[in-house]
């Protein structure tokens, strides 16, 4: 007998509550949200620390 895995919902930011995302079987990403906004949230949330030191970054 094989164990069934339950899959448990992954804990995310408020702001991405029900954001879903899945690649299909011909390896398209398919998902619920807009990359636009994806980008913006990483673009508030996420420090790149390859633009750190850049004088014409924003921040």
């Amino acid at each position: 007998m094989a164990k069934s895995k339950k899959e448990a919902k992954p804990r995310v930011h408020a702001e991405l509550e029900g954001f879903d995302i899945e690649i299909d079987k011909f390896g398209q990403i398919r998902s619920n949200m807009s990359i636009e906004k994806l980008n913006e949230f990483l673009n508030k949330k996420v420090d790149d620390k390859k633009l750190r030191d850049r004088k014409d970054s924003e921040g």
